[in-house]
């Protein structure tokens, strides 16, 4: 038997076998690949009472958000809170019980748009929302901002 009669048949193998991986490999991508969902969009304004010690979010537009799935991050003159807002939560550190809206873990965690939700700092929270006090808050969805939102108390 001869060399030259087995090299075609090598070739027809080889090429067989580079299309089937490739093949495999065209499959994996594209079918094993999900583009993940775009963060939601939302605009949020505040409001903040320095005689109520109260922050208020008002949901003005765009996306429902869950707020179970929510982050808020809140610095006064600068200075981030001690503690954050837990959001949801009925009773927390640094904050008088009871918030409002879906930021209350009793109440639906949806927050639509047109609805309102608040949250009240205690004395034990610092720095302490003072008449004149710059607010800054930034609402996040799993790391992705949501909202960067600022007011004057």
């Amino acid at each position: 038997m001869s060399g030259r009669a087995l090299s075609p048949v090598l070739a027809v193998v080889c090429l067989l076998v580079v299309t089937v991986v490739l093949a495999g490999v065209v499959g994996i991508v594209a079918f094993g690949t999900s583009v993940p969902d775009p963060p939601p969009a939302a605009a949020i304004d505040v409001r903040a009472d320095a005689d109520a010690d109260r922050l208020t979010f008002v949901h003005r537009g765009g996306d429902p958000l869950d707020a179970r799935d929510l982050s808020l991050r809140v610095r006064v003159d600068g200075t981030a809170l001690d503690t954050q807002p837990p959001v949801p939560f009925f009773s927390a550190e640094g904050f008088h019980p009871g918030p409002t809206g879906p930021f209350n873990s009793a109440t639906d965690p949806r927050w639509e748009p047109g609805e309102r939700a608040s949250v009240r700092l205690a004395g034990t929270n610092d720095p302490t929302l003072a008449p004149g006090a710059s607010v800054e808050v930034t609402i996040t969805v799993q790391e992705s901002v949501v909202a960067e939102v600022e007011t004057t108390a």
